[in-house]
């Protein structure tokens, strides 16, 4: 089918520029810049006059809980909340049940995506303090990375010995995306909270338990054995200002920001409560405006969310007892679209870090970019009146959002994937629509 997008103002690599789009099935077929719209016989035709068209994002951490876990989300749902928020690429996490560290587990997660997934996919291999044996059997042009737990997190994979990280770090034949915080000292903090405030501490502890410096030490080790070793290391969620200074250096040692850590801070504690308890913590307002900071000079080469759906019931409790993780991959780039209205970063940057980098970072093969012969991905969206995050527009199972009540005013009015119209203008979703499996370049 042929597509023409004509009266769009085009956002991609660095610029901004009036420009039409002619599609030729699933591919880009050319990008022609200024007012003048090609002739020809399209079948299809968008009008996007006032719209921005972009890439669709690639979202490079998301955890969709399935296998496993599918009471809180699955493929189907975490799927189509990504594309009702843009994102036409994930990139999901090994803590599912079964765990993600062994090649059977992973055939069954890409048995399950190509059946299950609205948008395109791929899958992180785990680390373990057992399995880096395998690493030598991983095709590298079916995977983004290993991800390795250098603290401990939902799904418990924590790898503690350092011994077995020298040997990942060496052998590693992708890159490298860490979780970390220091298990040890978190464990020293949650006791002593335990001691002065009882069994389960209040949520606005949290970021005293899982505080600083256990993400500091955690984070300089991991940059230290990257650094001896030559790997590629992608630390994943920073969330302070610390930490930042360590990265920006070194064109193989990068750093991931998430949409939790950059809209909210310790403040918000009071009103959302456990609904932002996540790991790492959302931590200072300080620390905040430090990782917005961080998004326009470099320190910070990527944006995703850590998308991780609980149901509310899992969320009850405080710093000890509710689980950490929230849904928030359908409003991440509508939240990254009013960091531009808030005068944090311009839009071109918000696609550098959201389609361009993770694509460049983890050698995506033919998407992230706006170019002829590129997969069709594609996110429209559009500045317009106000609109406010509640139950009602939410698609993800768990049926809640931490962004409940915010108010947006850039709204996504249609995701195409692969050249599919996979969400129009009016709203419509096609349910009936699967994406591709990801293929790399490393």
């Amino acid at each position: 089918m042929k597509t023409l997008i004509y009266g769009a103002t085009i956002v991609n690599e660095g610029r901004a520029f009036k420009g039409c789009l002619t599609l030729d099935n699933d591919l880009i077929e050319s990008v022609v810049e200024g007012e003048e719209v090609p002739q020809g016989t399209f079948q299809r035709r968008i009008d996007a006059t006032g719209c921005v068209v972009m890439p669709g994002v690639i979202d490079d951490h998301v955890h969709f809980r399935e296998p496993g876990l599918t009471a809180k989300a699955d493929l189907e749902s975490e799927s189509r909340a990504a594309a009702y928020g843009g994102v036409t690429t994930f990139f999901e996490m090994p803590n599912t049940l079964p765990q993600t560290t062994t090649l059977e587990a992973l055939n069954q997660k890409l048995e399950l995506a190509q059946h299950k997934s609205h948008v395109n996919y791929s899958f992180f291999f785990g680390a373990t303090n057992q399995n880096a044996a395998l690493f030598e059997q991983l095709d590298t042009k079916r995977l983004p990375g290993i991800k390795l737990f250098m603290g401990a997190s939902t799904g418990n994979m924590l790898v503690d010995r350092l011994e077995t990280l020298e040997i990942i770090f060496k052998n590693a034949p992708l890159p490298i995306m860490t979780h970390c915080e220091d298990t040890v000292l978190i464990n020293q903090n949650m006791a002593e909270a335990k001691r002065l405030y009882g069994d389960d501490p209040a949520i606005e502890h949290h970021p005293q338990i899982r505080n600083e410096e256990a993400c500091f030490r955690s984070s300089a080790l991991a940059v230290e054995l990257a650094t001896k070793y030559g790997a590629q290391l992608h630390v994943a969620h920073l969330t302070t200002a610390r930490e930042l200074q360590l990265f920006g250096h070194h064109p193989l040692i990068t750093a991931e920001a998430v949409i939790a850590h950059l809209w909210f801070c310790d403040d918000d504690y009071r009103t959302r409560g456990t609904r932002i308890k996540c790991n790492p913590a959302v931590k200072t307002r300080a620390d905040r405006e430090a990782l917005r900071a961080a998004l326009t000079d470099g320190r910070i080469t990527v944006v995703g969310t850590d998308h991780a759906p609980h149901l509310l019931s899992d969320k009850m409790g405080g710093a000890g007892k509710a689980a950490s993780g929230m849904p928030m991959v359908q409003f991440s780039l509508p939240a990254m679209l009013e960091l531009c209205e808030k005068g944090v970063l311009r839009i071109e940057r918000v696609v550098e870090l959201m389609c361009h980098a993770p694509a460049r970072l983890f050698a995506v093969s033919k998407r992230g970019f706006i170019k002829p012969g590129y997969k069709a991905d594609l996110a429209i969206v559009k500045r317009g009146e106000a609109w406010t995050v509640n139950q009602d527009c939410i698609q993800s199972k768990c049926q809640w959002s931490p962004m409940e009540g915010e108010q947006f005013r850039w709204r996504v009015v249609t995701t195409i994937c692969n050249g599919h119209l996979l969400l129009d203008e009016n709203g419509m979703f096609d349910a009936q629509y699967h994406g591709e499996e990801v293929k790399f370049e490393h």
